[in-house]
């Protein structure tokens, strides 16, 4: 059996196997970490005394380029302004050929107490034409289409009009409303010199247009006594150009074409009917009617308005 240690000698072994407590610093090692912390201190203090001093300045901002740039941008507009200002005005269409009209008048060349005008409009196919035949084989007027008028003066030899009307056409503008009333003038002129009267009557077919045009002829030429409008459906007018295309070899005689001037008719001329129709001047005759009965509605219509004698 093994002998027992005693318990003052284990504990004396347990103190002497334990490892001996660090000594405190000495005043010798807190001195060196004393004075290492000074010299970071002076090395701190030393690099930033070696930076240059920031001015007070620096931050703002420097306002004179901008009113430089300002200042040039402004003189470099006024110099173009007045550039533009020298240079010649810029043409809009061919002008070489023709002269355009005088200004408008004061008072139109014809009185309405002499000339009696009466606008024809309708749809492309509403029998305008066939229509303004009659009246003047037997009423005695005098029928001028404006369309007519624009291609004879075209091609007739020493026109005033006709290099300038082919030019527009060939640049794809539109000729000056101005040379169409100038030539409704002088087809009317000329009708009444030939006439030897100073007295007539005008079916102007296809004109106006555009109320600018209405406006133009009344100002310069004449006003106008009334508008003849041909109203037609246009299922009925596009059946008449479809048949009337099989003879007659217009290239515009067909579908396509027949659309493209029912759009073109309602845009520009119903104006021109609207106005003049709160004008209380339109005379609005059925066309859809054979020839006769329309012939037969246009007399008594004009009667109406012109008299018995018309």
């Amino acid at each position: 059996m093994a002998s027992r240690v005693p318990l003052s000698c284990r504990l004396a072994g347990r103190i002497a196997s334990r490892p001996a407590a660090s000594s405190p610093p000495s005043f010798t090692s807190r001195t060196v970490v004393r004075q290492q912390l000074q010299q970071q201190r002076r090395q701190r203090r030393h690099y930033s005394s070696s930076e240059p001093p920031r001015s007070s300045s620096g931050n703002r901002i420097k306002f004179w380029p901008f009113f430089g740039v300002i200042a040039l941008g402004s003189a470099g507009y006024v110099m173009l302004v007045n550039r533009r200002k020298e240079m010649p005005p810029a043409i809009d269409a061919p002008q070489s050929a023709g002269q355009l009209p005088q200004p408008p008048k004061s008072t139109p060349t014809f009185s309405p107490d002499d000339v009696t005008v009466l606008f024809v409009l309708g749809g492309p196919g509403a029998g305008k034409g066939t229509q303004c035949a009659r009246l003047v084989s037997e009423h005695g007027f005098t029928h001028l289409s404006a369309g007519d008028l624009l291609r004879a003066e075209q091609e007739r030899p020493g026109s005033q009009f006709g290099d300038l009307i082919k030019n527009y056409i060939k640049d794809g503008l539109i000729v000056p409303m101005e040379v169409t009333v100038q030539l409704l003038e002088n087809a009317m002129a000329d009708a009444l010199r030939k006439a030897g009267s100073a007295k007539g009557r005008f079916l102007i077919d296809g004109f106006p247009r555009k109320m600018d045009q209405a406006h133009r002829f009344e100002e310069a030429v004449c006003p106008a006594r009334m508008v003849l409008f041909y109203d037609c459906p246009e299922a009925v007018m596009e059946k008449r150009l479809l048949e009337r295309g099989k003879t007659s070899g217009r290239a515009d005689d067909n579908a396509e074409s027949i659309r493209k001037r029912f759009r073109t008719f309602v845009e520009t001329s119903m104006p021109v009917v609207d106005y003049y129709e709160k004008e209380a001047k339109v005379v609005k005759i059925d066309a859809t009617a054979s020839p006769d009965k329309v012939f037969a509605e246009t007399q008594k219509r004009l009667a109406e308005r012109l008299g018995s004698n018309f």
